[in-house]
């Protein structure tokens, strides 16, 4: 499934650094294909394709929500959750100077700010999860449980 050379990431370095064992898959990016586009691309459920995402809440503290790439994320749910009045998407340009990656190939590893990150609780019940590897058209495959050991998300349930 991989074709072409893999890039060395800022995730990647991470992954490589922390010992995670991960497969590398590149594919062809479509602007705006997302979760739908990748999951076609690599032959896997979308449901085990993960959605980075970069939201902020009402003080524009920015934090990573991680969600299967057939759901949605129910912000309001989130919000009260997190004890929070509102959480809203990250405009494009914000997203990409707090994670330090381009929108279409943000990673949750080895962002260029720490944020707090929030997991939907369901992508642990995965045998392996599809995540980006830090620029479009790649993602990496990994045990969920390595996500819990590297980034120590906050697990909520606010999928719809």
């Amino acid at each position: 499934m991989t074709q072409g050379k893999t890039p060395v990431t800022p995730a990647v370095r991470l992954l490589r650094a922390e010992k995670v064992a991960f497969t590398e898959h590149l594919y062809a990016y479509e602007e705006k294909g997302g979760t739908a586009v990748s999951s076609r691309e690599l032959g896997v459920d979308e449901h085990s394709v993960i959605k980075t995402l970069i939201m902020e809440d009402d003080r524009k503290n920015p934090m990573i929500v991680l969600m299967h790439g057939d759901r949605q994320v129910s912000t309001k749910e989130l919000a009260r959750v997190i004890g929070v009045r509102t959480i809203s998407p990250s405009s494009p340009d914000t997203a990409q100077k707090q994670s330090g990656y381009q929108v279409g190939g943000t990673s949750p590893f080895g962002t260029r700010r720490a944020m707090p990150v929030y997991m939907e609780a369901t992508i642990l019940e995965l045998p392996t999860i599809y995540i980006n590897g830090g620029k479009r058209g790649f993602l990496v495959g990994l045990d969920p449980q390595e996500v819990v050991r590297i980034l120590r998300p906050t697990l909520v349930r606010v999928s719809i």
